[in-house]
């Protein structure tokens, strides 16, 4: 896919100069750039705008993967992509098994893990041309579908492709902010059920309303939301790491006592609730979003991709823990697995009492960086057009406490772990995991023709994989919630 002469392709006839290009000097934004018909056509305010919002969104993305200002060997980068893709989706993997059944559950794991692995390598090469064709050093995901929709219009006036260009980037930026902030409601779903348990078995039967659990939670969020730099964040992050390792053992290895056979849990339940385990199973796979900020602090970034890459291997670790811990916890707890494996622990015994607490503050700590990632995008791209001194000081402080507020309100508006799961993967996980990369592949490397015909099919069927689960599991998760609800 790949080729050499992508190093020397010449531009189209007609097409003009990418205006973005990073390596070149600022002298290259002259006050007039002339489009395919020949008008002038003044892009240099927007564009200069433009290159350094792409610049500060890149090197933000990365920022909050790694920290600040320093490369990683492949071993470490193995390590962010195992924890970038580990989360609250593999405590509910077990529930997502039950929706389709043990068998097939299982296998639809490897399914869809190995359709999203090869997205995340799309996504990668494709980054890798854009990156060649613009001059760029490197892109973020929405900087690669923003010169990937460029290059497939390179014929289109200048105007009309930078427009589309921009609402691309914008589309997909969106999408990342829904999964993200969708992550955080997620958050405070989990920590409120999950302390409720131990609070209750600590005090012997005491309780309090679930609301109320939620309102605890989101004020002692407040503070923590205010942190801006990912430098302050990163030894709690590496603390709520520990906590996680340590309480993902502990509970695996309790799913692994007195299990019943096999047979007695059907292979497939029904086709019904099957749009539900989709909603969960790509929301489990949650890191595409990370993949080429990780990729971007590499030493050794050609080690990346490839079926035996850094990237591959890291995913099929993910793959395998899937796997197991949905096909054991399902076999463990059967049908009255709940929303998350840690809420069927014992409730009798501290040290899986204290596992519940381990996971709720490793979330709680992982809240802040989930954070970041929306108010980065959306604060670059306001910030530049207020002109009340204000509301440039205080403006981002406003959008902190607005996102924490919603994510508050959507988790009490739906306290149902597997359902706002089942929804937050459905609707944006599903589109960035699947339908998004199959799209910016066609659209990067058509132009060069180094697509065959089976290329392009296989796309269309991804991406027709991709609206399919979108579209049924968005519709039979609201659906259920409606119905729990009424």
């Amino acid at each position: 896919m790949e080729t050499e002469r992508l190093l020397t392709r010449q531009q189209p006839p007609n097409a003009d100069p990418d205006p973005t290009t990073e390596s070149a000097p600022h002298s290259i934004y002259s006050p007039v750039l002339r489009n395919n018909y020949g008008d002038d056509h003044d892009e240099s305010n927007t564009e200069i705008n433009d290159t350094e919002d792409d610049v500060i969104l890149e090197h933000g993305m990365t920022a909050s993967i790694h920290g600040e200002g320093h490369t990683t060997n492949n071993l470490q980068t193995l390590m962010h992509l195992l924890k970038g893709n580990i989360g609250t989706g593999i405590l509910a993997m077990p529930i997502a098994i039950k929706y389709a059944g043990l068998w097939v559950g299982t296998a639809g794991i490897f399914i869809i893990g190995f359709i999203a692995l090869h997205c995340m390598q799309m996504l990668v090469d494709c980054s890798r041309h854009m990156c060649r064709r613009t001059g760029r050093p490197h892109l973020d995901y929405g900087g690669v579908g923003k010169k990937a929709i460029e290059n497939y219009l390179y014929n289109t006036p200048q105007a009309r492709r930078v427009f589309i260009g921009k609402s691309t980037k914008v589309v997909i930026n969106t999408f990342l902010c829904i999964t993200q902030l969708g992550f955080c409601t997620v958050y405070i779903l989990f920590i409120t059920q999950n302390v409720s348990q131990v609070v209750k078995a600590a005090s012997k039967g005491f309780d309090l309303n679930t609301r109320l659990y939620a309102f605890l939670v989101f004020v002692l969020l407040v503070p923590f939301v205010f942190v801006r730099k990912l430098t302050h964040l990163a030894p709690f992050s590496m603390f709520a790491n520990v906590l996680t390792v340590v309480g993902l053992v502990i509970t695996v290895q309790y799913c692994f006592h007195d299990l019943p056979s096999s047979s007695t849990y059907p292979a497939f339940t029904s086709w019904k609730e099957l749009p539900l385990y989709f909603g969960i199973a790509i929301y489990a796979f949650e890191g595409i979003g990370i993949v080429l900020p990780i990729e971007n602090k590499m030493k050794h970034p050609q080690d990346f991709p490839g079926w035996n890459g850094v990237l591959s291997t890291g995913i099929y670790l993910v793959i395998i823990m899937y796997a197991a811990v949905g096909f054991y916890g399902y076999l463990k707890f059967g049908d009255d697995i709940q929303g998350s494996i840690t809420l069927n622990l014992p409730q009798d015994n501290w040290l899986y009492l204290s596992v519940k607490l381990m996971f709720s503050l490793g979330i709680y700590i992982s809240y802040g960086l989930q954070f970041y990632v929306p108010i980065l995008v959306i604060w670059t791209g306001i910030r530049r057009k207020l002109t009340n001194l204000w509301l440039i000081e205080n403006g981002e402080s406003l959008l902190r406490i607005s996102f924490l507020v919603l994510t508050f309100l959507l988790a009490i508006t739906v306290p149902h772990l597997d359902l706002m799961i089942s929804l937050i993967g459905a609707l944006a996980s599903s589109a960035l995991a699947l339908i998004f990369p199959p799209i910016i592949h066609i659209m990067a490397f058509w132009p060069d023709g180094d697509l065959r015909w089976w290329h392009i099919v296989k796309d269309v069927i991804i991406v027709l994989f991709g609206l399919l689960g979108f579209l049924t599991g968005t519709v039979t998760t609201i659906m259920k919630i409606v119905k729990v609800m009424s």
